[in-house]
């Protein structure tokens, strides 16, 4: 049946709408824990801003959770220009509440774990039914909504009650949004135990519901806080020193970052691998990110002051971060005025100013510590020396593995230091002018460069034999330690000289078919790099924004944009923030070449804050991979390209 493509087409999804379709877009699927951790977020913003003394939640036997905290409760008046009550916008409105207009004073929190403002609006979306109860300036007030927010009574008045102030929700998860409808009760402790940890003085409770219609109740304190709860990770298992917790926070003087920004931490150094755990604003960053990488990078320059100070280096021995935190288990709370997520669900905090921030203010009272308790910083120092010589001795067994018959590396690679596989990076760079910049942006103890003139060429049907008459594919060859075609059943990879082999090329159509030439070798002649996971795409910006300082308490900032979709949506956060759009400054980058050193190791190199892509095949789809790799680099496919680009040429985005 022939389908009209006209006017009518196009449908606008309003309100609530685009969660229901696209759930995965803004929550996790597998549970609904994540739409109630929304709701016991902003009870524990409640809590972090000081309001809030207790938070109260409940799983009750109809499959609903309620959350109850005692702060000053959600306003329930007229929103000055919507018109409607603010606790209803809160529910039903996308990007809409009290954490934006931070820099200007007039947010409810400062600090404050959200700033998308949609997170109790999914919450309702993804729920059958959610009720809403506040007590605020002496009156009970209570609204429902029903059928994921569409429906929703009016704001009624209950009662009086007092000076008692704060809010309640219950939530009745759609099961149909996820694939089991139970709310994980082992995760549910675990979010609300880190909770009691990170606001000291907080109650927090949960009580569960049983058939006899009794409760099981748990509460949790920590009066110890981090440390305490650090013990507790540890599980009995004694560190080699004293366990080392400190809080630091920026004063209203300090010209780096805004009054309360910082850190609370708790450190300790085991003999076997324990697990960490961080969060920014209370919310758990399960997957790291930048306040991480600052907390090791301030603990290796602490540790390594250290022993250089009391001369316990060996002859010999250079000192690495994972040498010195590889055994360090951690409990990490930072504070961050804007932080910026990875996606909705916030598992890892993206935010470039964080390591630096979290960096500064564990370096120097840790190597102060560490000076003061001197015994318990030689025993971190002999861990650390430790794995030091472990690594040197495995990467001396490698080199000899590596010594008979290697070829000598190409005149143009700069090599790195490290020989620690696990560490070690080529970046494959387009042109000898970007390979220039790279080479002084790099980190010369983890990171090669190889510059690549002009295009590679196209390896898809070289034979085997003939590969090594193209200068650049003889390089990269040799420059990897690795043979082509290796058996098929165990590719030896013994000889590989790089954990990842990075490609870097401009952020345009040459660089895309430089991308292109470079994968089809590496798909073709060196497939075990690419099943093992080795190879990887780093992703450099097209765009370049210059914002201007904001008050001494905000720094002029440099933020990037990979294309014109990020571009717009930092020119929408920015206008947000009050900036005019003519004080913004953009710039176009041409090619990896223009960005000076700080730039390219900003965007492309430092693996804190840079964009780099895996590659990786799906082993169900090799047929396909080959038939259509077969069609685009086959020599003798022109025919079927040229009818492939005709019926598929409307979809590409070319920056031309």
């Amino acid at each position: 049946m022939k389908q009209n493509y006209d006017e009518s087409s196009f449908r606008v999804l309003k309100g609530l709408e685009p969660v229901r379709e696209r759930p995965g877009m803004y929550t996790r699927t597998d549970s609904p824990a994540h739409i109630v951790q929304e709701v016991i977020d902003n009870a524990a913003d409640e809590a972090l801003a000081g309001f809030a003394k207790q938070i109260h939640v409940g799983l009750h036997l109809d499959g609903s959770v309620s959350v109850a905290d005692d702060g000053r409760g959600i306003p329930v008046g007229p929103h000055p220009e919507e018109g409607v009550p603010v606790v209803v916008l809160a529910f039903t409105r996308l990007h809409a509440g009290g954490k934006f207009d931070k820099r200007s004073g007039n947010a409810a929190y400062a600090f404050s774990g959200g700033l998308h403002g949609v997170g109790v609006a999914v919450t309702n979306a993804l729920s059958s039914r959610v009720e809403v109860e506040v007590r605020r300036e002496g009156k009970v007030h209570s609204v429902s909504f029903a059928d994921g927010g569409e429906k929703v009574s009016e704001l009624a008045v209950l009662g009086d009650c007092g000076r008692q102030s704060g809010t309640r929700v219950r939530v009745w998860p759609e099961a149909r949004y996820f694939d089991s409808g139970k709310v994980p009760q082992a995760e549910l402790e675990r979010l609300l135990r880190s909770k009691a940890v990170l606001l000291p003085g907080v109650k927090v409770t949960l009580e569960i519901e049983q058939p006899d219609g009794k409760a099981l109740s748990k509460t949790w304190r920590y009066p110890e806080g981090l440390a305490g709860y650090l013990n507790e990770l540890a599980g009995g298992i004694a560190p080699v020193a004293p366990l080392y917790s400190q809080e630091k926070y920026a004063a209203a003087d300090d010209e780096s970052f805004a009054e309360g920004e910082g850190a609370a931490w708790a450190l300790g150094w085991f003999l076997e691998s324990l697990p960490c755990e961080s969060y920014v604003n209370l919310i758990p960053t399960v997957a790291g990110g930048t306040h991480e990488s600052g907390l090791r990078s301030g603990v290796f320059e602490a540790v390594k002051s250290f022993v250089e100070h009391h001369a316990l280096l060996p002859r010999g021995v250079k000192l690495q971060q994972e040498d010195v935190c590889s055994r360090m288990a951690f409990v990490l709370s930072a504070r961050i005025l804007d932080p910026q997520f990875q996606g909705q669900v916030k598992e890892k905090l993206n935010s470039r100013e964080a390591v630096k921030l979290v960096s500064g203010m564990v370096r120097d009272p840790f190597e102060i510590w560490l000076n003061q308790h001197v015994e318990a910083g030689k025993a971190i120092a002999d861990v650390a020396i430790r794995q030091a010589l472990a690594r040197q001795k495995n990467a001396q067994k490698v080199e000899k593995r590596k010594q008979s018959g290697v070829a000598v590396l190409p005149g143009k690679l700069s090599d790195c230091e490290s020989t620690d596989l696990a560490e070690n990076e080529l970046f494959l760079v387009e042109g000898d002018s970007a390979g220039g910049s790279a080479k002084m942006a790099r980190n010369r103890e983890t990171q090669a460069i190889l510059p690549l003139r002009g295009k590679v060429q196209n390896a898809w049907e070289i034979e085997p034999g003939r590969l090594f008459a193209n200068a650049e594919i003889h390089d990269i060859a040799v420059a990897l330690g690795v043979d082509p075609h290796g058996p098929e059943g165990e590719p030896d990879l013994s000889g590989l000289r790089y954990g990842k082999a990075v490609i870097m090329s401009d952020a345009d159509v040459d660089g895309a078919h430089i991308q292109t030439l470079l994968l089809t070798l590496f798909f073709r002649h060196f497939p075990a790099l690419i099943r093992r996971g080795h190879v990887f795409v780093a992703q450099p910006p097209l765009y370049r924004v210059d914002v201007p300082a904001q008050g001494k308490k905000r720094p002029a900032r440099r933020l990037y944009a990979l294309d014109d979709g990020e571009l717009a949506a930092i020119r929408d956060r920015l206008a947000k923030e009050g900036f005019a759009p003519e004080k913004i400054e953009v710039g176009r980058f041409k090619g990896l070449g223009e960005m000076n050193p700080e730039q390219l190791r900003e965007t492309a190199m430092d693996p804190a804050t840079r964009r780099v892509l895996p590659v990786a095949e799906r082993p169900e789809a090799h047929a396909e991979t080959m038939r259509l790799f077969n069609l685009l680099m086959g020599k003798g496919e022109a025919a079927g390209r040229r009818a492939w680009m005709e019926a598929k040429g409307h979809l590409a985005e070319a920056d031309l």
